[in-house]
């Protein structure tokens, strides 16, 4: 069993092979998902939500990610492992230093973190320190209270440039992958085509080079509400394997998300 790793997932890009990335937060269903063919395991701070029970990802902390980082590597033997930052873990270079290390040590390959240019040196910084960074733009949950609500962002020309402009700047800082979520499917298109890095989506439409979903999402287990970009692909299946298979399925083959699941 090949395991993934970075080269891989840009090589995949390249030869626009679709990635598929789902949440995990434990040993059996990582080791679950990676039988059945998932490439990235995220280590979301949705475990805030899903897991935690509050209402937004604001109160989870490093240890957290940490925790179920490890919990999560032990049951993988394939699939490439992103860990996510927890609000106010990289508020300065240095506590992203810190931060990063932490989650590094508990088993994570790659690290991702929520924002624009301002991110820029602690990319930078992370990246010549040989820790892989994943960026994040769009609907950023960790600033869910400034957007008022989970609403979608870059609606607008500006806003649409600027977003560009912040992966850009991300990608040359030394950003090895982008998380884009609930921006406009064009937009969406546009940066794909921009970067030469894996930019993945979640409620992004379908032309990124991969789709992202939390597990309690795409098996219909969320206890606030299923977003309009998910599927229940346990609804569809009646068995976890098989529905894990089919969303593996219909990434690659481009049949997630359909059209009435983006937004334009």
């Amino acid at each position: 069993m090949k395991k993934i790793t970075v080269s891989t997932l840009n090589t995949m890009k390249q030869q626009g092979e679709k990635i598929s990335v789902l949440t995990a937060y434990d040993a059996s269903f990582a080791k679950l998902f990676d039988e059945q063919g998932v490439e990235v395991f995220l280590i979301g701070d949705s475990l805030g939500m899903v897991l935690q029970g509050h209402d937004d990802t604001l109160p989870v902390t490093v240890e957290d990610i940490a925790y179920h980082t490890r919990a999560v590597r032990k049951g993988t033997e394939r699939a490439f492992v992103v860990a996510d930052m927890p609000f106010m873990s990289y508020a300065t270079t240095e506590q992203s230093y810190a931060s990063a290390a932490s989650l590094m040590a508990a088993g994570a390959s790659m690290v991702k973190l929520e924002g624009g240019q301002w991110l820029v040196e602690s990319v930078r910084g992370l990246v010549d320190r040989g820790i892989p960074v994943c960026a994040h733009l769009g609907l950023t949950p960790q600033s869910v209270h400034k957007f008022g609500g989970f609403k979608v962002q870059a609606r607008e020309s500006e806003q649409a440039e600027q977003l560009l402009a912040d992966a850009k700047a991300l990608e040359e800082a030394g950003a090895q992958m982008l998380v884009l979520e609930c921006v406009p499917s064009d937009l969406a298109k546009a940066v794909t085509e921009a970067l030469s890095i894996p930019v993945i989506g979640i409620g992004a439409g379908k032309d990124t080079d991969g789709q992202v979903l939390v597990m309690h999402d795409m098996f219909g287990i969320s206890a606030n509400y299923i977003p309009k970009f998910s599927k229940n692909y346990l609804a569809e299946t009646g068995d976890i394997r098989k529905a894990v298979a089919m969303f593996v399925d219909e990434v690659k083959s481009g049949a997630f998300p359909t059209d009435e699941q983006s937004f334009n």
